[in-house]
């Protein structure tokens, strides 16, 4: 007997078929996937087509900004309503990759299990190959990108540590490298040594 996993829920139904809707929470069954690991071919093409999604979802709001830019709002939302359709497609991608949410804690725990990861196993060689290949600038964009990973294991390490606390927090993100601070933005990021105004708000 098959069993599908809900991926909005976590709901496992058994069966021939995914039902109709999650009697759980509703969902259609499109929102189910085999419960059961991808060959690792499968899970291969998967990875190159998440990654894909991914790229095409930033590259098109990029797009989006430049037509703003030049005067072209019309334009502007179609390279917007094209990159939220990508993401959407990464999204659905990622549910195979890992399988549904889990809970704040779980999820927590491995954001900041990702982060240490990426600062500690990927950046590295990366960082190393550039400096190797006498592309500098690139080689600095990783290093600023594996200073922020730090930030952000940092910030899931506090927040895992506050999970029963009501304190709402306002966070700043750099536009330039990415790093987050929390209530009041620096006067000058202390990774990239950007402005102020380089920082966005996210509530």
């Amino acid at each position: 007997m098959k069993k599908w996993k809900c991926t909005v829920c976590g709901y496992i139904h058994e069966g021939d078929k995914p039902p109709l809707k999650c009697p759980q929470c509703g969902a259609d069954m499109y929102q189910f996937i085999l419960h059961q690991p991808l060959d690792p071919d499968l899970e291969a093409g998967l990875k190159r087509a998440f990654a894909g999604e991914s790229q095409a979802h930033v590259r098109n709001q990029a797009f989006a900004a430049k037509a703003q830019a030049e005067g072209y709002p019309q334009i502007a939302a179609l390279f917007q309503a094209v990159a939220e359709a990508e993401r959407v497609h990464a999204a659905e991608y990622l549910k195979f990759l890992e399988g549904v949410a889990g809970s704040t804690e779980e999820n927590l725990r491995r954001a900041f299990e990702n982060e240490n990861k990426a600062r500690d196993e990927a950046y590295p060689e990366l960082i190393k190959q550039a400096f190797a290949a006498k592309r500098d600038d690139l080689a600095w964009s990783y290093i600023r990108a594996r200073d922020v990973e730090e930030r952000h294991a940092a910030l899931y390490k506090s927040a895992l540590s506050a999970l029963a606390g009501e304190r709402r927090v306002a966070y700043h993100v750099c536009q330039v490298c990415g790093y987050v601070f929390e209530d009041e933005p620096p006067e000058i990021c202390p990774v990239c040594k950007s402005g102020r105004d380089k920082f966005k708000v996210v509530e």
